[in-house]
């Protein structure tokens, strides 16, 4: 399972978040996706963590908690909405009139 944390500063780092987490038990991964057109961080990120009472630990004590002057937002996360696919359909319409 992952955890959700929001309302991160833009400068965070991976490091920065897998120490913070790191205090709760032993970090698999992080995460901090980034907008793909600028590049920029998006203010959130994702943790794993080894073991699911630590990942409760953590989110209970951090959740609400500041950290680099901002109120951490921390939750189990939850599984990616899917928003109705990728386009497509995007072929020649065919108008036909008149016989064959």
């Amino acid at each position: 399972m992952s955890i959700y944390v929001g309302n991160l500063p833009y400068e965070v780092t991976e490091a920065d978040l897998s120490a913070v987490f790191a205090d709760y038990g032993s970090v698999q991964r992080t995460h901090l996706p980034t907008d793909r057109e600028t590049g920029r961080k998006r203010g959130f990120g994702f943790v794993e963590m080894n073991d699911e009472a630590e990942e409760d630990k953590a989110i209970e004590e951090l959740d609400g908690a500041e950290w680099m002057g901002r109120t951490l937002r921390v939750n189990k996360a939850r599984p990616r909405q899917s928003n109705g696919g990728g386009g497509g359909g995007g072929g020649r319409q065919r108008n036909f009139s008149g016989s064959y």
